[in-house]
C-alpha cells in the first residue's frame, strides 16, 4: 500500500503550513504541527519531529532579521537568566506530569490576547526595560524547564516593547532559540532528551523551511495593524490548543 508515501505527504504539508505560520507571526510552528501530526502518529512521536525544524526556524528566524547585533545587545540579560531558570527547572519536564500548567498557561494566552485584541495595546516604559528584562527570562525560564512551553511570559512582554514587526520577529527567534538550547541541555543533562527519532525529524527541516520562506514573503507585505492582529490571533489559537490539550488528550 501506498500508506508510507500518504503518510511522508502529510507530515510535509503539515511542516509546510506550519513553516508558514511562523515566516508570518514568529511563532506557532510546534503548535500547528503537533496538532495536526497528534491526529496521525502518537504525540511522542509528534513531538519527536519537532526537534529538528524547530530549532532550524528559530534559528533562521534569529539570524534573518536586520538587526542581530542589536537585539542582542538589548536582550542579553533576559535570555541568561531565561538559561539558568530553564536549566533548573528541567528537573519537573524530566519527571512530572505537566498537563494541568499546560493548561493554566493556556487559558492565561487567551486571556492576554483577547484583552489585547479588544482593549488598549500594553506597553512597557522604557524606564523599566532594564531591570523587568531579566526577571521575566527567569520567569519564562522556570516555565519552559517546567512544561517545555517558551511563550509565557516572553512573548506578551516582547510584544508590549512597542518593537517594529521584523524587530519583534527577530526577539522572538532569539527567546525561542536559547530557550530550546537550553531545553535540550537541561534534559539531555538528566537523561530524558531522546534522540531515537533525530533522522525522521531532520526530513522535516526543508518543507517547515520552505514554508517560513513563504510567511516571510507575506509578512512583507501585510501593514503593521494587520500583522499585530495576525500575531495576536495565533497567541490566542496557541493558547485554546494548549487549553483544551488534557481535554483533547482524554480521547
Amino acid at each position: 500500500m501506498d500508506t508510507s508515501l500518504l503518510h511522508l505527504f502529510a507530515v510535509g504539508i503539515t511542516f509546510f503550513i506550519a513553516g508558514t505560520v511562523k515566516g508570518v507571526t514568529g511563532m506557532g510552528l510546534p503548535t500547528v504541527a503537533m496538532g495536526v501530526l497528534g491526529a496521525l502518529i502518537s504525540p511522542l512521536a509528534a513531538a519527536s519531529l519537532l526537534i529538528v525544524p524547530s530549532f532550524v526556524t528559530n534559528a533562521w528566524q534569529l539570524l534573518a532579521g536586520p538587526r542581530l547585533g542589536a537585539v542582542l545587545r538589548r536582550f542579553w540579560p533576559m535570555m541568561l537568566l531565561s538559561i539558568a531558570s530553564t536549566l533548573a527547572g528541567s528537573s519537573l519536564l524530566a519527571s512530572g506530569d505537566t498537563v494541568l500548567t499546560t493548561g493554566a498557561l493556556g487559558g492565561a494566552l487567551v486571556v492576554y490576547a483577547a484583552f489585547t485584541l479588544f482593549a488598549r495595546q500594553l506597553q512597557v516604559p522604557a524606564a523599566l526595560e532594564p531591570w523587568l528584562s531579566p526577571v521575566i527570562g527567569a520567569m519564562t525560564g522556570a516555565v519552559s524547564g517546567g512544561t517545555g512551553v517558551f511563550v509565557i511570559p516572553a512573548v506578551p512582554y516582547l510584544q508590549a516593547l512597542g518593537l517594529n514587526k521584523d524587530e519583534l520577529v527577530q526577539a522572538l527567534g532569539l527567546s525561542f532559540t536559547v530557550s530550546t538550547m537550553a531545553l535540550a541541555a537541561g534534559l539531555a543533562w538528566r537523561g530524558a532528551y531522546q534522540l531515537d527519532n533525530l533522522a525522521a525529524s531532520a526530513l522535516a527541516i526543508m518543507p517547515a523551511l520552505a514554508g517560513m520562506w513563504a510567511g516571510q514573503v507575506v509578512r512583507g507585505k501585510v501593514s503593521p495593524a494587520t500583522f499585530r492582529r495576525c500575531f495576536l490571533v495565533c497567541l490566542l489559537l496557541l493558547g485554546m490548543e494548549m487549553l483544551l490539550r488534557p481535554v483533547l488528550g482524554m480521547r
